[in-house]
This record gives C-alpha cells, sequence and structure tokens, in this order.
C-alpha cells in the first residue's frame, strides 16, 4: 500500500520513497546514460529490446498501464538507478504497446519498467522478453539478500559457431541423458576448471561419448532464483534451496550461475560454447522447459515481472482474482493466451534459432491443453502452434502429458508423431513387473515393443520415450533399496514426494552389506537397465545411474545442493563392473537395427516363446517373457528372456538353421565381466535349453558356429 499512496502524491519525496523501498539507491546525484537527443519513438515490434543500426528499440506490453517509465542501470551497480525515462504515450505507445529506441547506451547496461496502473504500486518489472537478466553472480545469494531482476541490454559480442550445424540425430538412435548443468560438475572430484556452469559440461564431454548417449536433456537452464526456499534442513540447520530449477524467471535467459563469468552476457556465450561442443562430439542438447507457471506465485506472491503487465494475459486468474493453481506451484501460466502463446512461440524460435538447441521437454505439458480458466481443449491453439510452427518443424518435442491438476494424457497428448511423450507408463509397469508383482506380463511385454496399446493409434513406437528413473523420485540403487520414501531433510517432515514408487528393497530398506541382497540388487538394475534398452522406442536414462548414485531414500531431493544430487567422479571406480554393464549396453543398442524400429513390431518382427518356442502361455502368470526379434528374412536374431520370478525357469531356445548357433550377449546373474560378452568373446550355448536364475534376464544372439 505504501507504493500506492506515493505514486498518489507524484512528487521527487514520493518517488525518493518508493525506491527506498524497493531496495534501489538513487544516490545524491544522478549520472545520466542518455543524451536527450539520442532518444526517438521507436517501434512497437519486436518486443525486448532490439539492436538496430540506429541504436536500442525498448518494446513492452502493458495493456492497463496508465504510466510506463523505463529505468537504466549500471550492471556492474544494479542497486543503484543511473536514469528514468518517462515515456509519453502520444508519441511512445501504439495501442497497448508502448517503446522507445535510443541512439547510445553505455556497455553493461541493465533496464527495468516501472509501470504505474489502476491497482497496483509503480513496481519495477523485468521484461518478460529480456534475452539476459542481471541477477547475483554467486550461486544461493544470502538469505537477507533480495533478488530483483534487471535486463540487461544486448552486448556486441559476436559468437563463433565455427560452422555449427544441427546433429538431426533421427529419433529411432536418440539415447538421452537426462542431467543437471551444476550437479554434473559441482562436485570436487569432477576436477574440472569451471565446475557447475555450461564450460564443465564441455570438459565431460569425452566421458559422455564413452558412455554412449547422443543428447542430453538438460534440467531447466533459464533464469531462476535458487534462493526463494525458505525450507530449513532439520538434520543439518542448512536454508535448503530450489536446486532443481523449476521455477523460471525469465524464458529467454540462461541461468546467470551457470557461468563462469556471469557479467556482460558471458552466461550466453558459455551456453553456446556448450552446445556448439556438444554438437561437435555428435550429442544433441535436449532443454528440460517449463513454461506452466512462473517464479511470482500466487496472488499473494512478489510482483516483479509478468503480474507487473497484464496478470490476466499471462496467468490463469478466477473471478476473485485468485490464480489457479494446476501446477501445483502456485500459479498457472495462461498458455492459450494471445500474449503468452506469442511469448512462448518467440522463446522457443530463439533457443532454436539463436542458441542452436535440439529439442524441448516440455514440463507439466498437459497444462498447454487448458484454456484460460483451466477446461481441458480439444484442440489447444498453443500446442497446435507449436506443432506447425516452420521454424521448429525439425525440434524435437517431448511432453510430460500430465499437470498437478490431474489431468493425465499419456498416449493422448496429441496425434502428430511431432510429439514424444515421457510415458510414466511404460516406467510404471516396467518397475512392477521386474520386481515380480502378479499379472504384468502381459503389459510388460507391450510395454518392451514400445506401447503400442497407448500408441498404436499414431503409428510410431517413437511416441514413447521410455524411462526407470528420473530427476523425480529414486534413483535406480534406491529403487532396489528402498520401500519407502525418506525426505525427512527436505524440511517437509516427510509429507513431499511420491509416496507410490513401485519399488522393492529386496529384503532390507537401505543400505546393506548382505551378501545376498547386494547380489540381488545388483541384478534388479541390471534387468531394469536391459529392460530399457532392449524396449522400442526412445530411452532415456538418468545422470549418476551409471555407477549407481544413491540419494539415501529421498525420492524428491529438488531443494538439495549436496552430495544428494551431484554427480560423484570417484564413484566410478567403487563399481567398474556395474559401469562396464551398464555403458556396454548403450553401446550395443545404438549398433543394432532391430531394437530401433520407427513403425510397430508385427508377426514377422517379433515371435514370442515362453518355456518352450513358440508358445508364450499369456494366461500362465508365470512372471515369464521371452521373445525372439527377426531379421529382415523373418529368421531369429536376438532372444530375450525375463524370469521376474522367485524361482528358476528353464526355457527351450528356437531351432536354428543348420550353420547357425546362439552365442551368449547378456545374462544379469552373472558377475562382470561375464554379465556382458563382448562381440569377440561370446560363447556358444552347446545344449538347447537354459535354466534361467531367479531376477535375471538373458539375451542371444545368432552366429555362424
Amino acid at each position: 500500500m505504501i507504493g500506492k499512496k506515493i505514486l498518489q502524491k507524484n512528487d521527487k519525496r514520493a518517488r525518493l520513497q518508493l525506491y527506498l523501498h524497493a531496495g534501489i539507491d538513487t544516490g545524491s546525484s544522478m549520472n545520466k546514460l542518455v543524451d536527450p537527443s539520442s532518444i526517438l519513438p521507436g517501434n512497437p515490434y519486436p518486443f525486448g529490446v532490439t539492436s538496430t543500426k540506429t541504436g536500442f528499440n525498448f518494446s513492452i506490453y502493458a495493456k492497463k498501464a496508465k504510466k510506463v517509465s523505463l529505468c537504466l542501470f549500471d550492471e556492474d551497480n544494479p542497486s543503484q538507478l543511473r536514469e528514468e525515462i518517462d515515456l509519453d504515450p502520444l508519441i511512445n505507445k501504439t495501442g497497448e504497446v508502448w517503446h522507445i529506441l535510443i541512439q547510445e547506451l553505455p556497455p553493461s547496461t541493465a533496464y527495468a519498467y516501472r509501470i504505474t496502473n489502476q491497482k497496483d504500486a509503480a513496481n519495477l518489472l523485468l521484461d518478460p522478453y529480456a534475452r539476459g537478466v542481471v541477477s547475483s553472480l554467486v550461486w544461493r545469494s544470502s538469505e537477507d539478500e533480495s533478488y530483483r531482476p534487471l535486463g540487461r541490454v544486448p552486448s556486441s559480442h559476436s559468437f563463433d559457431w565455427e560452422g555449427d550445424r544441427f546433429p538431426r540425430i533421427p529419433a529411432k538412435d536418440l539415447i538421452i541423458y537426462e542431467m543437471h548443468v551444476r550437479g554434473f560438475t559441482q562436485d570436487q572430484s569432477s576436477e574440472v576448471k569451471y565446475p557447475g556452469t555450461f564450460l564443465g559440461v564441455v570438459e565431460k564431454i569425452p566421458y559422455l561419448k564413452e558412455l554412449g548417449v547422443n543428447a542430453v536433456e538438460l534440467l531447466p537452464i533459464h533464469e531462476f532464483n535458487e534462493s526463494e526456499v525458505v525450507l530449513i534442513n532439520p538434520k543439518t540447520g542448512q536454508r535448503l534451496c530450489n536446486y532443481f530449477g523449476y521455477s523460471s524467471v525469465n524464458f529467454f535467459s540462461p541461468m546467470n550461475r551457470y557461468a563462469s563469468e556471469s557479467r556482460d552476457n558471458h552466461a550466453i556465450l558459455e551456453f553456446k560454447t556448450m552446445v556448439r561442443e556438444l554438437h561437435k562430439a555428435g550429442i544433441e542438447v535436449i532443454l528440460d522447459v517449463v513454461y506452466n507457471h512462473t517464479f511470482e506465485g500466487n496472488e499473494k506472491g512478489p510482483v516483479l515481472s509478468f503480474r507487473g503487465f497484464d496478470p490476466h494475459a499471462y496467468y490463469m486468474v478466477d473471478r476473485a482474482e485468485k490464480y489457479l493453481n494446476f501446477s501445483g506451484c502456485g500459479n498457472t501460466t495462461n498458455t492459450n493466451h494471445p500474449i503468452t502463446r506469442e511469448l512462448i512461440i518467440h522463446s522457443l524460435r530463439y533457443w532454436v534459432s539463436e542458441m542452436h538447441v535440439d529439442g524441448f521437454r516440455f514440463d507439466l505439458a498437459s497444462i498447454f491443453t487448458r484454456s484460460e480458466n483451466g477446461v481441458p481443449l480439444t484442440s489447444a491453439p498453443i500446442v497446435e502452434a507449436i506443432t506447425a510452427d516452420p521454424i521448429l518443424s525439425e525440434t524435437k518435442m517431448i511432453a510430460e502429458a500430465w499437470d498437478a491438476g490431474g489431468l493425465y494424457q499419456v498416449g493422448g497428448f496429441h496425434p502428430s508423431t511431432r510429439w514424444s511423450e515421457w510415458n510414466g507408463r511404460y516406467r510404471d509397469v516396467v518397475r512392477c513387473f521386474i520386481k515380480g508383482n502378479d499379472n504384468y506380463k502381459t503389459a510388460f511385454a507391450t510395454a518392451l515393443c514400445g506401447s503400442q496399446d497407448l500408441y498404436g493409434w499414431r503409428g510410431s513406437p517413437l511416441c514413447s520415450v521410455n524411462f526407470i528413473t528420473a530427476h523425480d523420485g529414486f534413483s535406480l540403487v534406491d529403487l532396489v533399496s528402498y520401500n519407502n520414501k525418506h525426505n525427512l531433510e527436505n524440511g517437509e517432515e516427510n509429507r513431499d514426494g511420491f509416496d507410490h514408487n513401485d519399488s522393492w528393497n529386496c529384503g532390507i530398506e537401505g543400505q546393506s552389506s548382505n551378501k545376498k541382497i547386494v547380489y540381488l540388487r545388483e541384478r534388479q538394475m541390471k534387468n531394469f537397465i536391459f529392460a530399457l534398452m532392449v524396449s522400442q522406442g526412445i530411452p532415456m536414462i538418468t545422470m549418476g545411474d551409471e555407477y549407481v548414485h544413491t540419494r539415501n531414500g529421498n525420492n524428491n531431493t529438488w531443494c538439495q545442493d549436496n552430495e544428494r544430487n551431484w554427480f560423484l567422479w570417484d564413484r566410478l571406480e567403487i563399481r567398474p563392473g556395474f559401469y562396464r554393464f551398464y555403458k556396454s549396453l548403450l553401446h550395443f543398442r545404438q549398433g543394432e537395427p532391430l531394437l530401433k524400429k520407427e513403425a510397430f513390431l508385427n508377426d514377422t518382427d517379433i515371435t514370442w516363446h515362453g518355456t518352450t518356442p513358440g508358445h508364450p502361455d499369456w494366461d500362465n502368470d508365470n512372471h515369464l517373457v521371452a521373445f525372439t526379434l527377426n531379421d529382415s528374412k523373418k529368421e531369429p536374431r536376438l532372444y530375450i528372456a525375463f524370469n521376474a520370478w522367485h524361482l528358476p525357469q528353464t526355457v527351450i531356445l528356437p531351432t536354428l538353421k543348420k550353420g547357425n548357433q546362439w552365442f551368449w550377449v547378456v545374462d544379469t546373474k552373472n558377475q562382470s565381466p561375464n554379465d556382458f560378452l563382448e562381440e569377440g568373446n561370446r560363447l556358444p550355448l552347446e545344449i538347447p535349453s537354459y535354466r534361467l536364475a531367479p531376477y535375471s534376464a538373458i539375451m542371444l544372439r545368432v552366429q555362424q558356429s
């Protein structure tokens, strides 16, 4: 209320009080940055700040603004206002867009808008179209430091892409590695020059190549405020943070604190460097983007950007001015409003055309299919606009096809094969079958074939992004070590996180030195990654699972900036056998066309078996699934079998043509190096049958004897 009362007085003293209230130092005198003669009316389009031949054009949409001022700062001293320029509605306004052109600005200029409307005080606001954000240079600012982001006027720095080209990896060939930029190299064991940054990722590209992935899916890299969390770790007393970053401040700006130096657009330059170097290595870059809500919270949250310009355009708001909350984070972006729809499209185009990004994973994408009042739409304008956009036509699109409001659209997000989906049904079915649940035999077989029950109407298993684990939920080793979540350190008395994880601790909750349990857990982890790598569709793996990373049973580590989430590079040396098995499967998949079909398998592509060839016995819930994948001549090439029962089962193998023989590739019951046999070291199976151990899986390949 103080701002509103002050503005009504409209005098110098009132303005000074407003600045002090906002944490801005005006100084004893204001050294002007702009020569008045260099100010021109400007153009209403494009939005944001555009560097032109004649200067810098500023344009902002502000529907109900009574008064708009452009406030200029020096990036090196962002708390001190250097100059404020009032925009004349008769000269600097076209429709609902305010604009101004300034012919000359000093380097490292930051900016914000002061908007006065009928209801709110004259808040200083970040431009939604800002191409860079001036914010703290240090990760996790102190608790007492306020977060007030400013826009960054584009610099004249050019970037040498060195002839960079999009890899354009076919979807059937993708192996996606979900990773966190900071967590990947933040631990001292990474031994990189720039830990926790885009450049840190660059230093570890050889590792990604060795592992066998060809796409990285980066958890949010849009600017966010990690210090917005007020929770305390009850065990350590330390303040927690928004580590994952699912709370975007701006949809165009890379996270400042993921750069080695954050001033003067270094975050942009270093992000581009990372993309360029990953492309050189044949690795695509997919961004996890959060267009479904923003950092401003509900109607009681801060007014720092979108809310100050037009809350009804950017957010779903009911008649009582309460914010609808289908995101579970306080607000829901009004994605199908024309203003917000245009913002999202421009953001996506920017990341593709200017930053060379290869694809996007849309967090809580089902919110895209809701109308302005939250009602689900049959054909959502924003989804159709993204699907048909010519600039995005070769960009990979992955939907998380659900939201926090109960809308679940896995299998039905969009009819076009342009869209793939995080297949949560696949995750659940595979977890349940591998751990031995009853009545999952048929569902597991269907999941291995690309979930035709979900995506058959769309014609391709590549609509399914298959995964066992992700950033949310248990890590792979925790999936086989815990029956229950252990989230007390998140400061919410273990109320947060999933309660139903389809996990199995193999007999003891938590870490164990019991050799039988340790052996069973490793076997189950191998079964999971093996199932993932022999499934039709697009596989996605999670950072750290390859070396058995544990979060100690915490299945909601969004607020943990520590070893719960950091990649611990020295652990690769502790479990070398498992790491070898893991990466061997990735490389095997890369070289095996039968595992990478663009269309669903038919009766000539696959033959189902049971304990005897050709008799899968679907009505017998014996927890056994076996099949052969056949080559173009309809001859068997791979034999794969899973025994998810607590007892051994003997299978008779299909008979081969004379001169051919079954050779070992995988047996998850064996210890390294006999769990995966490299080509050249594979041994023939001398007898026509094999006794499958409990909770184990095998793969055989046809070779000439």
